[in-house]
């Protein structure tokens, strides 16, 4: 019997990545306890390996055994408030139980993850939150575990340059289909490597088939949750920062999908996304094809639905209630206060004060008033199969930010909060000459060097935290196959003069604009602005005369590049890899999906380029000298303010009622180019 239990311990202990101890030799619990970034890099990877298994890390496990979070509070800023909430619930058995579903959306179980970001966020040094992090591993629902970690390293300063695995190898149930998991299940049963294609749901009969690969990107996927997690709607300025310009972050990053969103339908040859609205019918269905973890299936949602009031949740007439109140704010110009007063909108500042009701965020002036829009309509969406709770069916996809954009009517959902943004925008007054000028500075010519070509390619990512583990049974390869939108890479090019004698700091801001609708119409400059891409957003110092700009696709202000395997990071902390993964966050639209999708014969696009005053536009010193925080296009700098003091879409984001003011704009320039599609790179 000794010699059974030795050897399966021995096979245990190969049957788990390695994640070597080397770089914890000598750990004490010590708040004085400083952590090399790789040590950090460590812990992470671990807590959020196989992370519906218990802790098999030997270091991580006896925190999780030995540590009691309400021994000491002078660990905590809060002098251990957070942690005593926590622990009494705990105590009181208040808290969701293990291997059960997880929805943001969910009151009850966004407040218990909010419980444990209180106490990780209140942490003074890496060693509390380890620790913290490691017990309350063993202690609360799975789901809420991850969202809490996750957000918590986000913003957390003692978690500084960690790089948090891919949610897409976290959690894979989130984002891969359920026929792959079921075959990588299969395949683990026999203990055989393998890998799996993934298909796209649907089939050719649903004409929404043809722009499935832009919404179920798991790329995109991770963009807009690690959005909603770097600016979360339930943030308080308490937490430690000020999240700048967040309602109107919220607009432009939805604004910006739905655009390319629509830039995907057309090369497609499908209509522009039609807004969705309470009192029509929901005219495309979905079947997700995916699973929870634990839960079953999500539930799909049948053609031609109505909306029907969702039991606890809201009615249809709430929501247009709450959609009243809201034009009727943009329609007099001003928000009504809790206090009763008025907040003007009338402004550059009012984009971001609508953001804020629109989104139903903590920053709302009046959410009493102005209601949830926002989280209330996707809870709606995602209940619309079973909105009684006659079937006890789990929450929908609409209902997870992780694969809210999979569902088609998403989209259709932020084209209807697009068009009440929209609708403010057009209250305000049209740019001038004056708006736009940039004294001295003129564009002499905007093109790109380097074929503009899209084309799938294969990616492959791992699934072995998708099925369970058992003690003596080595981990074997198993991996999804997804094919996924790609370009060439291309370079911006610009020439610009400085007639100026000093040498001046300008402002670059790059779109791109579909040409044609898809009756083969040409937009004018008013009905096409609101499709532009914004493409790129950087600071370059001009020299008096003439300056040649070339600026890579890669290096882009929007897009990010994939975030580095979890094998990947697990090798970089346990010293297998000497390569150091360079990230600097998830939030981004993905540069591979920089250009979108063209067509065979080419897509005409407007390329813009429109160079600003950046002494005036930056609100960092050194401006031309920084990337600031990489995507800060649409992500912003971390706890700091947005880079570029113009409205986020400046000088396109206002009507447009006579062209002639861009055209006679000497630092104002576009050019027509195509975009080609080849199905073979």
């Amino acid at each position: 019997m000794k010699v059974f239990v030795l050897l399966a311990l021995v096979a245990a202990a190969t049957a788990w990545p390695s994640f070597g101890s080397d770089s914890l030799q000598g750990y004490q619990s010590d708040a004085g306890t400083t952590f090399s970034l790789k040590q950090k890099q460590h812990h992470v990877n671990t807590l959020l390996w196989k992370i519906y298994d218990h802790l098999h890390d030997a270091e991580l496990k006896e925190m999780a055994d030995t540590f009691d979070p309400e021994a000491d509070t002078s660990i905590y800023s809060d002098g251990g408030d957070a942690v005593h909430h926590l622990v009494q619930e705990d105590k009181d058995h208040r808290l969701l139980e293990q291997h059960h579903w997880f929805s943001l959306f969910n009151t009850r179980q966004r407040e218990e993850a909010l419980m444990l970001f209180d106490v990780l966020i209140h942490c003074t040094s890496w060693d509390c939150f380890v620790h913290n992090a490691a017990y309350w591993r063993e202690h609360i629902n799975e789901g809420e575990f991850v969202y809490a970690l996750y957000t918590a390293v986000i913003h957390s300063k003692v978690a500084e340059g960690v790089i948090l695995p891919p949610l897409y190898e976290v959690t894979p149930h989130m984002f891969t289909n359920s026929e792959v998991i079921m075959e990588a299940y299969a395949a683990k049963m026999k203990n055989t490597p393998g890998k799996f294609n993934m298909a796209f749901t649907g089939t050719k009969k649903n004409h929404e088939q043809r722009v499935a690969y832009f919404g179920e990107d798991i790329g995109v996927n991770t963009h807009h949750v690690t959005w909603h997690m770097d600016f979360p709607f339930w943030w308080q300025d308490s937490y430690g920062h000020h999240l700048d310009r967040k309602g109107e972050l919220f607009f432009w990053v939805h604004h910006q999908l739905t655009a390319r969103f629509n830039s995907e339908r057309l090369s497609n040859w499908l209509d522009t996304v039609g807004e969705l609205h309470w009192e029509e019918t929901i005219v495309e269905g979905f079947a997700p094809h995916t699973m929870y973890k634990y839960g079953g299936e999500f539930p799909p949602r049948p053609d031609n639905v109505h909306f029907e009031d969702v039991d606890g949740v809201a009615r249809v007439r709430d929501m247009l209630i709450m959609e009243s109140r809201i034009r009727d704010a943009i329609a007099h110009g001003y928000i009504t206060a809790k206090d009763g007063s008025h907040i003007s909108i009338m402004d550059e500042e009012g984009i971001d004060k609508l953001g804020d009701i629109i989104e139903s965020s903590m920053y709302s002036p009046n959410i009493q008033y102005y209601g949830q829009l926002h989280n209330l309509a996707h809870v709606m969406l995602g209940r619309q199969g079973d909105p009684h709770g006659k079937y006890n069916m789990t929450p929908g996809v609409m209902e997870h930010f992780e694969t809210a954009t999979r569902d088609p009517s998403f989209f259709r959902l932020h084209k209807y909060m697009d068009n009440i943004f929209k609708e403010h925008k057009d209250t305000l007054t049209p740019y001038t000459k004056e708006d736009l000028e940039f004294a001295g500075v003129s564009v002499e010519e905007i093109k790109v060097d380097g074929e503009l070509k899209t084309f799938f390619e294969k990616y492959e990512f791992d699934l072995r935290n998708a099925v369970d583990s058992a003690e003596g049974i080595e981990e074997v390869e198993l991996k999804a196959i997804v094919p996924r939108l790609n370009h060439n890479d291309f370079s911006f090019v610009a020439d610009v003069n400085n007639n100026n004698d000093a040498e001046k700091l300008a402002t670059f801001r790059i779109y791109m604009c579909p040409q044609f609708d898809n009756n083969g119409q040409e937009y004018t400059f008013d009905s096409g602005h609101w499709h532009c891409i914004e493409m790129d957003k950087f600071w370059k110092k001009l020299s008096p005369g003439s300056n040649h700009i070339v600026r890579k696709s890669s290096e882009s202000s929007v897009t990010v590049p994939d975030v580095p395997h979890f094998q990947s990071l697990i090798d970089y902390a346990d010293g297998k890899s000497e390569e150091v993964p360079e990230h600097y966050s998830a939030c981004g639209i993905p540069n591979r999906m920089l250009l979108p999708k063209g067509k065979e014969n080419g897509m005409e696009f407007a390329l813009i380029l429109a160079v600003t005053d950046g002494e005036y536009d930056a609100t960092h010193d050194h401006a031309a000298e920084s990337e600031h925080g990489g995507s800060h296009a649409h992500c912003g700098t971390h706890g700091e303010v947005y880079p570029d003091k113009r409205p986020m879409g400046f000088p396109l984001d206002r009507r447009i009622p006579d062209r002639r003011i861009y055209d006679q704009a000497p630092n104002f320039k576009y050019s027509i180019v195509k975009v080609f599609h080849g199905e073979e790179h």
